[in-house]
């Protein structure tokens, strides 16, 4: 059974999304998605995991009505909020899982807090190296979005309307599904419901705008150097994701300093919607390693 709650955390109130008991593992959903991304994989690991969803600052029930577009919600942000989160609920240190912006804050977190990261897992991992391979021409038919997002009328203009809401979460939720587009198909409903949601939508736009100096920095190749994360690091990056080829793995040691990579064949964005018994699989079989 899911058990939901609201928790206080540096001025924002967290919806916070849980099911199971054993050792704490932290779930960080991207875009465009919110707690309920997770559940065929919390269902999976409730009976060896606590698992933890939350939404983050702006997105799903933690939206906020009403406060516009705001470029003040990037990583360390979020991150700090997910510490705050921890500390709220009495835990000391935590597995955390993250995909797209949650890798984004998952890296945050092991850069700013990693006495509270039991380990990082990873599907999918935007990250400096990159570079300007993310704005390469073949790509920019798939990136089109995050620019899109930065324009003041874009939120209103996307939930003007059910069926406009729909259209262009339901686009992103097939689409980056790869070779399993049905992936949402039980839930997309749901989907739209909360982004409907007063500030829900321009919450999510909310992260392009933060992030968009960094992602100007990695078009040019000058994202700022960083030092490799030492909190040990599991990515499993999809084979088939339209967004993030795997050939972009390839940087990856530099950032990670004890990291195990592998590919996931068979999906694409969303392995934990797409193939939920194996995304279960890798995550307790690494945090199995490291949390015993």
């Amino acid at each position: 059974m899911v058990r939901h709650k609201t928790v206080a955390v540096n001025g924002a109130d967290l919806h916070v999304a849980r099911r199971g008991s054993g050792p704490p593992l932290v779930l960080l959903h991207g875009w465009p998605e919110f707690w309920l991304t997770w559940e065929p994989v919390m269902a999976r690991l409730a009976d060896r995991f606590d698992c933890i969803a939350p939404d983050l600052r702006g997105f799903g029930r933690s939206a906020v009505p009403g406060t516009g577009p705001s470029d003040t919600v990037g990583p360390e942000v979020h991150a700090d909020d997910v510490a705050a989160l921890l500390g709220a609920l009495g835990i000391a240190r935590a597995g955390i899982v993250g995909h797209d912006v949650g890798a984004y804050v998952g890296q945050a977190l092991g850069r700013r807090a990693p006495e509270r990261c039991a380990g990082l897992f990873f599907f999918d991992c935007p990250y400096p190296g990159i570079g300007p391979r993310l704005g390469r021409p073949d790509n920019l038919i798939e990136i089109w979005y995050q620019s899109f997002h930065l324009k003041p009328f874009a939120a209103e203009m996307v939930s003007s309307s059910r069926e406009a809401c729909r259209l262009y979460i339901g686009h992103f939720l097939r689409h980056w599904s790869g070779p399993n587009p049905g992936a949402f198909d039980d839930v997309l409903e749901d989907f739209v419901d909360t982004f409907l949601q007063p500030g829900a939508m321009q919450g999510g736009f909310n992260w392009y705008l933060s992030q968009q100096a960094g992602r100007l920095a990695m078009l040019r190749g000058e994202s700022p150097a960083l030092p490799p994360i030492t909190v040990p690091t599991c990515i499993r990056w999809p084979e088939g994701d339209p967004l993030f080829p795997y050939a972009w793995t390839d940087r990856l040691p530099e950032f990670f300093a004890d990291l195990d990579l592998a590919p996931m064949p068979g999906c694409g964005h969303f392995p934990h919607r797409e193939r939920p018994d194996a995304a279960a699989a890798a995550i307790a079989g690494f945090f199995g390693r490291v949390m015993a």
